[in-house]
């Protein structure tokens, strides 16, 4: 094979140590003898150091590749490293916007349901119209509606009408309830509820007595509902009015009659039980 000059190349920097990996025989140009050239550390600015000696073809070659991939997988390795590093850092940085995104998104989806919902409380929380007739003193009917707002925040009162004709009952000196939450209903819209309060007798239909008096009435679920204080107690007939027009309006809400003694909602069975109540329960509140 030729012999060919050989080169190793070492990479411009200076404090990294180059040690050959063989050592290069070398002739004497005076005696013709070989000797050995001891590898030596070298620490200078270079760019390329040349070693000059005759060497085949092929381990020529093999010298070079090796060289360069040597180089070129440390290289690899360097910036592999660092990439991973940038790519760590990244990962990191993205998984706090994540956690950042996700939470303002919790924030925002929460801020936007209670906006939302008060909203819908706003535009379908049902205005409660007290229709007087005409036989009511108009400061209780105030009375009764001031009662009422506390559980109803939206209360209109109307002025004063007469009782529908048709829904009185010669025979017993009565109104008919039913007749009378027909009347109310026909100008009731949408949305809104109408209580009539009466100081008369009314009454209604109950198993086989066609006409059986009541302190008040209303449909589940309804639109109006009628109350009279024609049954109460004269000393308390605001008080315990209030708690029969409260009555009637649950009724046309969906509520059924409930068996705590207290709950405004329980059945009169008959009776005047107001006295004993004193609030919605905690299943009526509920639902």
């Amino acid at each position: 094979m030729k012999p060919e000059k050989w080169a190793g190349i070492l990479l411009k920097e200076t404090s990294v140590k180059y040690y050959r990996e063989k050592q290069l025989a070398e002739t004497d140009s005076g005696t013709g003898k070989k000797h050995c050239l001891k590898d030596k550390p070298i620490s200078r600015p270079t760019s390329i150091i040349i070693a000059e000696t005759e060497m085949p073809t092929e381990l020529f070659l093999q010298k070079t590749v090796m060289f360069i991939l040597q180089r070129t997988i440390t290289e690899v390795l360097k910036s592999s490293k660092l990439q991973i590093k940038i790519m760590n850092s990244v990962n990191e940085i993205l998984r706090f916007k994540i956690v950042l995104i996700y939470l303002l998104f919790i924030y925002v989806l929460s801020s936007c349901s209670e906006k939302k919902e008060g909203v819908i409380n706003d535009e379908e929380a049902i205005t409660i119209l007290v229709q007087p007739f005409k036989d009511i003193n108009s400061g209780d009917v105030a009375k009764v509606a001031k009662e009422i707002r506390k559980f109803y925040p939206k209360v209109k009162i109307l002025e004063p009408v007469d009782l529908p004709t048709k829904s009185y009952y010669k025979p017993r000196n009565r109104y008919r309830a039913d007749s009378i939450i027909s009347f109310l209903s026909k100008n009731t819209r949408k949305s809104f509820v109408t209580i009539g309060l009466t100081t008369k007798d009314i009454s209604a239909t109950k198993g086989n007595i066609k006409d059986f008096g009541i302190m008040g009435l209303g449909f589940r679920p309804g639109t109006s509902c009628v109350a009279s204080s024609f049954r109460l107690d004269k000393k308390k007939s605001n008080e315990q009015l209030f708690k029969v027009a409260i009555h009637e309006l649950g009724h046309t809400q969906g509520l059924k009659h409930c068996p705590e003694k207290k709950c405004f909602m329980r059945s009169a069975e008959g009776k005047n039980p107001t006295d004993e109540e004193t609030d919605f329960c905690e299943n009526v509140s509920k639902f």
